[in-house]
């Protein structure tokens, strides 16, 4: 046995990048609260697509080397695929979005179609890195290189949270005629007694400060501000029904200083756990906005660090 591995060390690198690239989509394939990818099915589907995309970089190192420059094209045909991949997961949940009483929001949906895309590569940059090292050198050096692989895919797997650009205030949800106020920012007119009664009641306020410049953009595109609202009625429920505008969850800026308020009516009205949540959304790599990258602006920018 040990003479055929030794004789078929090709087979060998490419078995074990298959392996590690296995192992690297299952370390990023997680259906955590928002219930996405589904279980089983849309693990099975994410999985399968794993398989794949390991076999490709694992098998394009040998075929690589015995000068099948044909191995690119398979390469470029699965980055197609992986981009139809994509294009299905955004279709899919833009129209389960339309059911939701919070939606996740397009830039929220364009994240998670943009990650399932790009976990498929990193999955082949672990299988060619581990095929590639157990092929040139040994097994035990491929080994190793897949092990460091794994701790780059683990480190790539998740982004900055809101924690990182904001400091999180539970702030006073203030009821003063029809007028609704988080704290001194201003989010709407509540017309109804009873909605007025029920806010006043059930209410949950939160105040974000941005840290720097580039934080307070961030925090003023639509797209992270829906996403805080979605974590939050995900996590805590949302009380409202279909047809009641007055009791969706808000979140408005304070112009003057780019404060955010968050409002909203949780099924539980646990204002820590609601903070912890909003510290832990993630930001979307469509909302980052970084104006003192500008040259305008180096001053401010060498202030921010």
């Amino acid at each position: 046995m040990l003479a055929l591995l030794k004789d078929n060390h090709h087979l060998v690198g490419v078995m074990l990048g298959i392996v590690f690239g296995v192992i690297a989509r299952l370390l990023m394939l997680k259906t955590d609260y928002r219930q996405y990818p589904t279980s089983p099915h849309g693990q099975i589907i994410h999985i399968s697509l794993g398989v794949i995309a390991a076999a490709l970089g694992a098998v394009a190192v040998p075929a690589l080397m015995g000068k099948d420059y044909t191995a690119i094209t398979f390469l470029t045909l699965a980055a197609q695929q992986f981009r139809d991949v994509r294009k299905m997961e955004r279709e899919t949940l833009t129209k389960i979005d339309s059911l939701e009483l919070v939606s996740r929001g397009a830039t929220y949906i364009e994240g998670i179609a943009m990650v399932f895309e790009g976990r498929n590569y990193l999955v082949i940059m672990s299988a060619l890195i581990t095929s590639l090292f157990a092929i040139l050198i040994n097994g035990w050096v491929g080994i190793a290189a897949g092990l460091l692989s794994l701790l780059i895919v683990f480190k790539l797997k998740s982004g900055h949270q809101i924690s990182h650009i904001a400091t999180v205030e539970i702030a006073d949800v203030i009821v003063d005629g029809p007028d609704l106020f988080v704290s001194d920012i201003y989010i709407m007119n509540v017309g109804l007694k009873a909605n007025q009664d029920i806010i006043a009641r059930r209410g949950i306020g939160y105040i974000l400060t941005p840290t720097n410049p580039n934080s307070k953009v961030t925090l003023g595109n639509m797209g992270q501000r829906q996403a805080i609202l979605y974590d939050l009625a995900t996590i805590l429920g949302v009380y409202r029904d279909d047809g009641e505008p007055a009791l969706v969850p808000m979140a408005k800026l304070d112009m003057e200083d780019g404060r955010l308020a968050i409002f909203m009516l949780p099924q539980e009205r646990d204002v820590e756990k609601g903070r912890e949540i909003i510290g832990m959304v993630q930001i979307l790599e469509s909302a980052v906005r970084m104006p003192t990258e500008a040259k305008v602006n180096e001053k401010e920018a060498g202030k921010v660090g």
